[in-house]
């Protein structure tokens, strides 16, 4: 029988805490009892550097309930480092990991879907949303250019799919060979190229807090997804500065035959327009090949993704008391 982790990476979680684990604890309790699941199967929480309760409360559960485990940062290294924290340490002791908010906006019923599908011998199982109706406009407009764009990039990116997915010891061992700093595992994980499959759920509302993705980091998000995949960017700005050129080029020549004809009428407009177009491109161009660089930089480092302050189970944690 399989042993089956659900990973779960938190920062501030202290008012939903609780009752994801409650709600979790109960998914699995069940799994066990149906004969689906092992009864070694466990709840990992990653505490990502949280400022509140949430570790505190994470150690309260591990007393208190058999099937939870904490994990804690030494620091807060983000939402990606933190799920991939736990994705590594479930990997020493479950056949399959899944990976799941605490917000409780995911569905955990889909997780009987992912079982089956890894059962029929899938590797990794994306969970996707079958819509975005509960979503504002702006929101669900956003997220559909968001994937647009990865995909014209050439950037393998399930659509609609977040960070809810299950994954094979083998499919979290193969990503252990990818050593990138810059984590985008949405795009990362379809590169290992394991046999794939996708569960349709719909997603909810968030139970309790606040959202930890506020605007100013679903922009940083899509744009280290966008950066991290793809050198796109830098060849379109060589196509633009190809154009530029030879709009150059042609408006140089109307210019000389207008001057030749008598035709020439001095004007500060189009001289303005040309300098802030010209130097607004070039700030632009040299902004896209920084972050670049900057990224090259902080690769050449070799700096740990994470490091581990504390692993608690049940039983260290009820000693310790």
């Amino acid at each position: 029988m399989n042993i089956v982790y659900l990973v779960v990476p938190c920062y501030n979680e202290q008012e939903v805490i609780d009752e994801t684990s409650r709600r979790l604890v109960a998914k699995l309790t069940t799994l066990i009892q149906a004969d689906r699941i092992s009864a070694d199967s466990r709840i990992i929480f990653v505490d990502d550097g949280s400022r509140d309760l949430t570790w505190r409360k994470i150690t309260e559960l591990c007393i208190a309930e058999p099937l939870v485990t904490g994990l804690r940062l030494s620091r807060n290294r983000g939402h990606q480092n933190a799920l991939l924290a736990g994705l590594f340490t479930a990997s020493e002791s479950a056949d399959a990991v899944i990976s799941l908010d605490a917000d409780l906006q995911d569905d955990i019923d889909a997780i009987d879907g992912f079982l089956e599908k890894y059962e029929e011998g899938y590797d990794i199982v994306y969970g996707v949303r079958s819509s975005r109706r509960k979503d504002s406009w702006f929101k669900r407009n956003t997220a559909q250019l968001f994937y647009k764009v990865m995909h014209i990039l050439g950037a393998e990116v399930e659509y609609n799919h977040a960070d809810y997915r299950l994954m094979s010891r083998r499919a979290v061992e193969a990503l252990k060979e990818f050593g990138e700093v810059n984590l985008f595992l949405r795009g990362i994980v379809p590169l290992i190229g394991f046999p794939s499959a996708r569960v349709l759920y719909e997603r909810g509302e968030r139970f309790a807090g606040e959202s930890k993705y506020p605007l100013r980091k679903m922009i940083s998000f899509a744009l280290e997804g966008i950066l991290s995949f793809s050198i796109k960017p830098i060849k379109m700005i060589m196509s633009l500065g190809l154009l530029v050129s030879a709009i150059s080029i042609a408006m140089l020549l109307y210019f000389l035959i207008g001057y030749f004809v008598g035709h020439t009428v001095p004007g500060w407009t189009s001289t303005i327009v040309s300098i802030w177009a010209i130097g607004g491109l070039q700030l632009l161009s040299v902004g896209v090949i920084g972050e670049y660089i900057g990224k090259i930089y902080l690769e050449t480092k070799h700096r740990p993704k994470f490091i581990i302050d504390e692993f608690i189970r049940h039983e260290t944690a009820s000693k310790d008391r």
